[in-house]
């Protein structure tokens, strides 16, 4: 045996700058989603008069293309080298299709229909994947290294909830700019909406109609996504290194995925990450609805932008928890406080806007255990890959994540804009125009909706396997089977030539 062979060497420190000038891309993928969620069905449905149910089918139908391009950009990426790196021609690619379907998609021609919105949702959907796949690959492969991963995957969320903090500026300043703020007033104006909402002085105005701005808060929101998507982009690419090849970086694809199909806890985080996102999903589509219609709150734009505060603010407190009892339990954690807001909203009616605020803060408040805990778990996940296979598979695990939650976006998505829909919400005509029934479902669908699914989630979150002490022993196995192949390597090259 060499020396030192048989004792496990720490994985090499990390440098905080390579931390944070990679998570720095993650803030125009960011700034995509929210108005994804939020806006588009409300700009679809209202501007350009299609019904939610439809909206809702054709999103659906737009997210299944994700069944085939999500493993394809997962082993594209895994299997490709170039002199450029194995995530960066992707990302480099990308980029530039990402701002074309974006203007598209967001700022739609008048009469534009049902094969337009379709179209163009596609294409969206294709070039966003072309990014986040190796991009969120590339996160897990920068250390192996059980807590410096949750430093990597709490870096690139911090600066995703930066970039769903500019997604909700954006519209506050639409909404206060059409109310008759001046560009010299508009903080003082935002002052007085954020505090008009404590006091009840925010329904004494006349504000615009909020229907009526869906346009320009599209706009404005495409215009910052292709100022950003290629300056973040550059920066990654030219200032961030990937790491070396591994040992057996290409593992026949059946090989693979017979791999992953046998890892239990990959298993196990696919199908959490497609109940809570559904939960999310499900509580989103009709989001906007609800603060609108049930709340009456006319400043969306603002609600947003406290909520999405709250969520930074919080990332260092479920760092801190993840630490201290584990990432799957402060995942369980934060599901269950979650469900306890939720659960309040029902009690909610119109006019109640302080307590509205103060739990719409509350969810905001664990928005980023929600995001990056799952994220983080994954990234363990590939280990036991990377120990069975020797290879490096990161983008392939990543993708089948991808495509659990986008296919939980797209169904729930549809199902509850179907739903509420179907049983007589109409956007355009808000509760006054819409069945009694109608609004009772955005409610309960708002409010109950997530709480049923993450309780399927629970059980599975409360038995996760891959504790921080087994992770630990994993790592040490992956490090020790690299010696030796290694080793093997300069003992092959050693040999004298025949």
């Amino acid at each position: 045996m060499r020396e030192g062979e048989g004792a496990p060497q720490a994985a090499p420190a990390l440098k905080r700058s390579t931390i944070f000038l990679h998570g720095s891309l993650a803030l125009p993928l960011a700034i995509y989603g929210y108005p994804l969620a939020i806006w588009l069905p409300a700009h679809y449905a209202g501007h350009l008069g299609l019904s939610l149910s439809v909206i809702g089918l054709i999103i659906m139908v737009a997210r299944f293309t994700d069944v085939i391009t999500d493993p394809l950009m997962g082993e594209i990426s895994d299997r490709g080298r170039t002199r450029f790196g194995r995530r960066k021609p992707y990302i480099a690619l990308g980029a530039p299709l990402l701002m074309l379907s974006t203007w598209f998609l967001f700022v739609p021609p008048e009469g534009a229909g049902l094969v337009y919105f379709l179209i163009w949702l596609t294409a969206f959907f294709a070039s966003a994947t072309m990014i986040q796949i190796p991009f969120r690959a590339w996160g897990a492969e920068l250390s192996s290294d059980y807590h410096a991963r949750s430093q990597v995957t709490a870096a690139r969320e911090f600066y995703y909830l930066g970039g769903l903090l500019l997604a909700a500026a954006v519209p506050m300043v639409v909404e206060i700019l059409a109310d008759g703020g001046a560009v010299g007033q508009i903080f003082a104006s935002m002052w007085r909406d954020i505090s008009g909402a404590f006091t009840g002085e925010i329904m004494q105005r006349t504000p615009t109609s909020r229907a009526a701005l869906t346009g320009p808060v599209m706009m404005g929101l495409a215009v910052t996504i292709v100022a950003i998507v290629p300056l973040l982009a550059g920066i990654v690419i030219l200032t961030v290194s990937e790491p070396p090849p591994a040992a057996r970086e290409r593992v026949p694809m059946i090989e693979g995925f017979r791999h992953l199909w046998r890892n239990g806890p990959m298993r196990r985080i696919l199908i959490i990450a497609f109940l809570v996102i559904a939960g999310e999903s499900s509580r989103n589509a009709v989001s906007l609805f609800f603060i609108r219609d049930i709340i009456g709150i006319p400043t969306i734009g603002a609600a947003y932008f406290l909520y999405f505060i709250a969520g930074i603010a919080a990332i260092p407190f479920w760092l801190w928890m993840g630490r201290r009892i584990g990432k799957h339990r402060a995942f369980l954690v934060t599901l269950g406080f979650v469900s306890a807001v939720s659960a309040a909203n029902l009690l909610l009616g119109r006019g109640d806007y302080l307590p509205f605020f103060c739990l719409f803060i509350l969810k905001g408040f664990a928005f980023g255990g929600l995001q990056f805990l799952p994220l983080a778990m994954l990234a363990d996940v590939v280990d036991i890959d990377s120990a069975r296979s020797g290879g490096r598979r990161a983008g392939t695990y990543f993708a089948v994540l991808g495509l659990s939650e986008k296919l939980a976006v797209a169904i729930f998505t549809g199902v509850s804009l179907n739903i509420v829909g179907l049983l007589g919400y109409h956007a355009s005509a808000g509760v006054d125009g819409s069945t009694e029934i109608g609004v009772l479902s955005l409610r309960l669908v708002y409010c109950l909706g997530p709480i049923v699914l993450y309780g399927l989630a629970a059980p599975l979150i409360w038995s996760y396997p891959l504790t921080p002490e087994r992770h630990a022993r994993l790592s040490q196995g992956i490090e020790r089977r690299a010696r030796r192949m290694a080793a093997a390597a300069r003992d092959q090259a050693e040999l004298p030539s025949p």
